[in-house]
């Protein structure tokens, strides 16, 4: 996994990418401390925010992004107002950890803490609130479970089996 302290996933053309497109599709941005984001060589985030202001955020091997998708580890505290509301911001526990070959569409939301479990598939512009078991399809606002997917030959359930 890099990080951004060698080269920059942020900048990654996707394999396929014509030229002739603009390269402000393939430019994530980070927001918060760029150490706290762990993106896999061989995923592709295209033009997503990352906030890091309250927890990691990893992204697993083959992982696709559509593009304008937002993953959100900051928050505030509601229970505060005014400028000490803008300044309430936990430091962690608000984990995103976006295991192998999942696919997040395009406008989609990823809020922490959660985890996307293996080859899962969040829809266009859902809204991700909590943990998505892996091999399933989740859309929506808030994101619900829509299909599971079938296992290829061979493969077990990963870490939520019993």
């Amino acid at each position: 996994m890099d990080s951004l302290r060698g080269r920059s996933p942020l900048a990654r053309r996707p394999p396929g990418a014509r030229k002739t497109e603009d390269p402000s599709l393939f430019r994530a941005l980070a927001y918060g401390d760029p150490a706290r984001l762990h993106i896999s060589e061989t995923a592709v985030v295209n033009n997503a925010l990352f906030n890091l202001s309250s927890g990691q955020i990893t992204i697993g091997d083959y992982a696709f992004f559509g593009h304008n998708v937002s993953v959100l580890t900051g928050t505030h505290d509601w229970t505060k107002f005014g400028a000490e509301r803008q300044s309430a911001v936990p430091k962690s526990g608000r984990d995103v950890v976006i295991e192998e070959g999942v696919w997040v569409s395009s406008n989609a939301i990823v809020v922490g803490p959660c985890r996307i479990g293996a080859h899962a598939v969040v829809g266009v512009g859902a809204l991700v609130l909590g943990d998505v078991e892996p091999y399933t399809v989740v859309a929506g606002n808030p994101a619900r479970v829509v299909r599971e997917l079938v296992y290829p030959a061979g493969v077990t359930r990963a870490w939520h089996d019993s």
